[in-house]
């Protein structure tokens, strides 16, 4: 998968793999949360994530899930050296191989090809980022269910529907009722 963005010569990704250990998260663990600063990118194994909000008011925004195989944590928080705004929880038991950013970030500098590469990856994320900000603002709930189901269709075998109601912004009633109104 990581080659298929940018491939490697075998010298950068030996370099590139050579960063990485396996970590593992419980159930419903929070991996980094809010106000903390992200130190690791990393790598799904097994398992599934989410990315959340949680604001002052007690609510909570489902913002993106991450699964295998894919890079997974709070990636502006990580890129930029910040405090996340966000909170990274393991969904369910789940299995990784991490990268300190600073790592990630010293072969970057010094390998041109794994600079690309990265680089490509954020603007793809990027670009689906904007694809979901257009159905956020634009669709209907049933659209916006369709729009998830042609994406990933295995998702709903992945992830308890009412984090998948929170993450379109239906009322989870209305998720239901989406479920069983559309066929699969």
């Amino acid at each position: 998968m990581i080659q298929a963005v940018h491939p490697l010569p075998d010298e950068d990704w030996h370099a590139f793999t050579g960063i990485w250990r396996p970590f593992s998260a419980k159930r419903k663990e929070i991996i980094t949360a809010a106000g903390e600063k992200e130190k690791y990118l990393y790598f799904v194994l097994e398992g599934v994530q989410r990315i959340y909000y949680y604001d002052e008011q007690d609510r909570e925004a489902t913002l993106v899930f991450t699964y295998a195989p894919s890079f997974g944590g709070v990636l502006d928080a990580m890129m930029l050296g910040q405090a996340s705004r966000y909170f990274y929880e393991a969904l369910t038991a789940s299995v990784f191989l991490r990268a300190a950013y600073s790592e990630v970030e010293t072969i970057m500098k010094n390998t041109p090809a794994v600079e690309t590469m990265v680089r490509l990856g954020v603007t793809n994320a990027l670009s689906g980022l904007l694809e979901r900000l257009v159905e956020i603002q634009c669709y209907s709930s049933e659209d916006k269910f369709r729009k998830l189901l042609q994406r990933s269709p295995h998702i709903l075998q992945l992830v308890p529907h009412k984090y998948l109601a929170n993450y379109l912004g239906i009322d989870p009633t209305n998720f239901s009722k989406l479920i069983n109104k559309i066929r699969i």
